[in-house]
């Protein structure tokens, strides 16, 4: 069968739950326009589902932390050598990398060196810091499918083709959050105030952050009696190290609750939540929920980027990136106190004014990143397949 009558072939990669996630979605919304696409490469079960033939699964490149790395980087290359040139032998229209750029932004540089067309999906930070990567994504990728508006601009500067197509998960949850149904799934009275506590889903952002989180919790369950806490523990292991973290916060048991997993459900329960810096910011501007953002890294590590000017934001957290101004405190190294931070969880308690203002600006910033996400993304793919 020749190229021009054989199916539309794409390779893809995902490396991570959130990636297999987003490859699922690109594929059910490439099928719509090419019922009969075959699909390729590294995945995971939900990509596995939509219909990928998985060459690797996506576990295999799910390593966390340099150490854990280096253990594993002579498996990596190999995997690596042997992935792309699987790729290259297939001859796709298009390769899409999924996030994952330490491994995909390489790949994609090959594969583009031998003609393939390449993409790649979720743009790296390059808003909040060491922006001229942008230059290297463009080397790598023929197009940037970006999640949030204000990426592109960025890329344009470098001559990068880069489009905004939206963020899944804005499309996936809803524009209104009701409480109530959370609260009732928790066994929480209709009374009660609500604080979810977010110290992070990395064992380093706790070891960090947990400490003053929970003591800032310690103090606000002193000041409202009323108040119950919610700790969603993103792993068994993340579960361990919050066990004793409050066991010494001395936060009263009956009003407290370390749940497994369950953060979406602990963020819509909540009046007010208490989190790392991260994509969870999103994830709770997205149920509308006043947030408070802390953030810690080694010393060192903070010195390096002061001094060395790679931090590009005067905002780190992303509803305010997204809004241009400071829709939520954000308290970072040495600010990241167990007071301030309770003294920024008691205003949005104290001020309901302040929280009904909010949910506009939340409400706008869902509408932008509402896009159909996974529909846009195809389209753009496609387009760049027809070129």
């Amino acid at each position: 069968m020749s190229v021009q009558q054989r199916p539309l072939r794409i390779a893809l990669v995902a490396g991570e739950t959130s990636g297999d996630g987003l490859g699922a979605g690109l594929i059910a919304a490439l099928r719509a326009h090419h019922p009969d696409a075959e699909f390729a490469g590294i995945a995971g079960p939900a990509m596995r589902q939509a219909g990928c033939q998985a060459w690797f699964d996506a576990s295999e490149l799910a390593v966390m932390g340099l150490t854990e790395v280096l253990r594993h980087l002579p498996r990596l290359l190999r995997l690596r050598k042997a992935f792309r040139q699987r790729v290259l032998d297939w001859q796709p229209d298009v390769f899409i990398g999924i996030d994952a750029p330490d491994f995909n932004l390489p790949v994609e540089a090959w594969l583009k060196a031998r003609g393939i067309t390449t993409v790649h999906y979720v743009s790296p930070s390059v808003w909040a810091w060491r922006q001229k990567r942008a230059q290297k994504i463009g080397n790598s990728a023929d197009r940037v499918l970006c999640l949030f508006p204000m990426e592109p601009a960025i890329y344009a500067r470098h001559g990068v083709d880069a489009r905004f197509v939206g963020h899944p998960m804005a499309d996936a949850i809803a524009l209104q959050t009701p409480a109530a149904p959370a609260r009732q799934q928790l066994g929480i009275g209709p009374e009660a105030r609500v604080l979810a506590v977010l110290p992070g889903s990395r064992q380093g952002e706790i070891a960090r952050l947990g400490e003053p989180f929970l003591a800032a919790a310690a103090q606000l369950c002193a000041r409202y009696p009323q108040l119950q806490v919610l700790v969603p523990a993103a792993s068994p292991a993340c579960r361990a190290q919050l066990e004793p973290l409050l066991a010494a916060a001395q936060l009263p048991a009956q009003r407290v609750q370390l749940l497994d997993g369950q953060a979406r459900l602990a963020m819509e329960a909540a009046d007010v939540v208490l989190l790392a810096s991260g994509t969870a910011t999103l994830e709770t501007m997205l149920v509308k929920r006043p947030m408070v953002v802390g953030y810690k890294v080694a010393p060192l590590t903070a010195g390096l980027v002061r001094a060395l000017g790679l931090l590009k934001v005067d905002r780190f957290a992303l509803p305010n990136v997204l809004a241009g101004k400071d829709l939520a405190p954000e308290l970072m190294q040495e600010q990241c106190t167990p007071a301030a931070l309770a003294a920024a969880v008691a205003h949005w308690l104290d001020t309901p004014a302040a929280v009904a203002a909010l949910q506009h600006d939340y409400l706008a910033l869902h509408q932008q990143l509402r896009r159909d996400a996974s529909a846009s993304a195809a389209a753009a793919v496609l387009d760049l397949v027809r070129r």
